[in-house]
Formats: structure tokens, C-alpha cells, sequence
């Protein structure tokens, strides 16, 4: 993990972004790449990003810039992050979240928010250790929201 960054979905890294677990069909608590590159496609607040480490695809990450949406925990804050299973456990997780914070800070934002599933196995301790704090449920899913 020498040279973590951020980079736009394009035409040349689509290929190893979608193939990023979890597969369409597999049991997880995050959507599949393919199904967020989809929503994106059709949300214009969406902000999906590529994780790469130097020209490595590790990872996505989608954030949602919608100041005025009637729903709180949708207003700003990461929607998607899914990390390829060889890159879990080197800090890739934490720069996505990071950078979706310091690009909170960049709108004007003072905090971002995410959702988890509660199960014993979900990302909540995750989400804990990179800052976030429970501060209510929607949908039968944890809000987290954490200061930037």
C-alpha cells in the first residue's frame, strides 16, 4: 500500500472495479460494484470512486452530495465501499473514508454519515474505529455519522 488515491470510473479501470467482492448474488451487507456503478449512473448526486493502490485497482468507494434531501443520513456521506479481499487489513477501508471526508470538508459539509447492517459479522466495528458514532437506525440499518 505505497501509493493509495482516488480516481474516476472510466472505460479502463471498469474491468477490475466490477470484479471487486462482493460478486451479484453473493451474501454480503454491501451491494455489488456493478449494482452502485448502476445506481450512480442514475443518481446525479452520486460520487463514485476508484481505489486504486499505484495502477491496482483495491477498492470503491461512493459518496452522495445531496445538501438538501429530505432524509438526513442521505444528505452527505458514504453510500457504497467494498475492498478486494487482497487489500483488506492495509488501511484501504480508511483511506476511502478519509477522502470522503476531506472531500466533505471541500463542500462545505461538517460531518458525513453511512449506513450498516447490524449483524454480528457486518462492518459496524469498522465504521467504529474510523470515527463514525451510532446515531440512530433507518431501514433496519445503523446510521453512523462522524464529524469532519
Amino acid at each position: 500500500m505505497s501509493d493509495l488515491r482516488l480516481a474516476e470510473l472510466d472505460a479502463d479501470n471498469l474491468p477490475a472495479v466490477i470484479q471487486i467482492p462482493p460478486a451479484v448474488g453473493e451474501k454480503a451487507y454491501v451491494a455489488p460494484v456493478a449494482y452502485s456503478i448502476a445506481e450512480a449512473y442514475v443518481t446525479p448526486t452520486a460520487w463514485p470512486r476508484v481505489i486504486l493502490d499505484g495502477d491496482a485497482v483495491v477498492g470503491f468507494v461512493m459518496a452522495n452530495w445531496d445538501p438538501d434531501n429530505e432524509i438526513p443520513a442521505f444528505r452527505g456521506g458514504i453510500w457504497r465501499l467494498n475492498i478486494a479481499d487482497d487489500a483488506k487489513g492495509r488501511g484501504v477501508g480508511r483511506f476511502a473514508v478519509e477522502e470522503v471526508a476531506a472531500e466533505a470538508r471541500r463542500r462545505g459539509y461538517d460531518e458525513i454519515t453511512v449506513l450498516w447492517n447490524p449483524a454480528p459479522d457486518g462492518p459496524e466495528g469498522f465504521y467504529l474505529r474510523v470515527g463514525f458514532q451510532k446515531t440512530g437506525e433507518l431501514f433496519g440499518e445503523t446510521i453512523g455519522t462522524r464529524r469532519v
